[in-house]
């Protein structure tokens, strides 16, 4: 693929969603277990959401250098984010206990969601209000798209 057919492609993807782990391990578990092409999520009752590039936040369990990977918990279950290594500024966020916000591309939801990620920050500074705020953010936004 050229450049300038991934560059198209980017510019064609509508902007991240924020989402919880288990909205994508129930998205997996009804079949989209592979979501390379993004997944459709159930916010609520009889509304639908087709997210590939997400937003995510939690807390850092284990990083894996080796293996380019970090495992994160949010408040509904842990994720797994790969690609840490190439991600500018993102070594500051990989230190277990750290809380940070991951934005990436789908690669699976079940039985656990796998990002690949384009960005990471760490929120650790005030983490407090960030966790407590991630769900209504989550909430808020959904509502907003469906």
């Amino acid at each position: 693929m050229s450049n300038l057919e991934k560059t198209d492609i980017q510019r064609k993807r509508p902007p991240p969603v924020k989402v919880l782990s288990s909205q994508l391990r129930t998205a997996g578990a009804r079949g989209d277990a592979d979501c390379e092409e993004g997944c459709v999520i159930r916010p609520g009752r009889g509304r639908s959401l087709h997210v590939s590039l997400v937003w995510m936040q939690g807390t850092v369990l284990e990083v894996q250098l080796d293996r380019n990977t970090v495992l994160l918990m949010d408040e509904t279950g842990t994720f797994t984010v790969q690609g840490v290594n190439s991600i500018p500024k993102g070594k500051p966020c990989l230190s277990p206990g750290k809380y940070v916000m991951v934005m990436g591309v789908i690669q699976a939801a079940y039985p656990e969601p796998v990002i690949r990620a384009v960005k990471m920050a760490d929120l650790s500074e005030l983490a407090a209000l960030h966790r407590r705020m991630w769900k209504l953010e989550v909430e808020d936004l959904q509502q907003v798209l469906t």
